[in-house]
């Protein structure tokens, strides 16, 4: 009979049990917090990684161009990627790749090396825009940006949305739909039946 069940009074021997026992039920909780965090986070990447990815098995990528002293950028990382069902939808249908737009990081797209060689980094702030970027008109931050399945750039969508106003794009993007909205009035169209 377990004795920590019994109207004896405590005594040393059972409070190192009961010592012991609350040591292992707060491991546990830790560790299962720990877990359901980190099922709830997206799992980024690099360009690259995805880009090897893809050519493993295709699935089309979803991109994150941010920059360390963007204020909204922040916002995204905080609000809109912490939205569990936003995290599961992009786990499953996307690559998802984190990519500063001022870093330093190589990136080989198209048999063509992408680098930064204007990088300051001592310069506080602003710095200079990464070629990968440039070459993709991406120049405002945060930007969301969608690839094909073969690499090929879809769309880029710039400024800070929440998850509810991201989600069209995920689900348009990822269900190939992009490609029949094909004029200005078919958006709105597109729009209304989603909802």
């Amino acid at each position: 009979m377990n004795r920590l069940l019994t109207d004896e009074p405590l005594t040393r021997g059972t409070r190192r049990e009961l010592v012991g026992y609350k040591i292992t039920l707060g491991l546990l909780i830790v560790f299962s917090l720990s877990t359901v965090q980190s099922q709830a986070q997206i799992k980024w990447m690099t360009m690259n990684e995805a880009l090897a990815a893809q050519a493993q098995k295709p699935k089309k990528i979803f991109m994150d161009v941010y920059t360390d002293w963007c204020g909204p950028c922040k916002m995204l990382d905080k609000n809109t990627f912490s939205n569990k069902r936003l995290v599961r939808y992009v786990n499953k249908h996307y690559y998802a790749v984190k990519f500063n737009g001022e870093g330093t990081e190589s990136i080989t797209y198209k048999d063509f090396t992408y680098t930064n060689p204007n990088h300051q980094p001592e310069r506080k702030g602003r710095n200079a825009q990464h070629f990968f970027a440039d070459a993709r008109r991406i120049n405002a931050y945060p930007s969301l940006v969608f690839f094909d399945e073969n690499g090929e750039l879809i769309q880029a969508l710039p400024g800070y949305k929440s998850a509810q106003e991201i989600e069209i794009f995920l689900k348009m993007v990822a269900s190939d739909d992009y490609k029949n909205i094909t004029t200005e009035p078919a958006w709105p169209d597109y729009q209304a039946a989603s909802n």
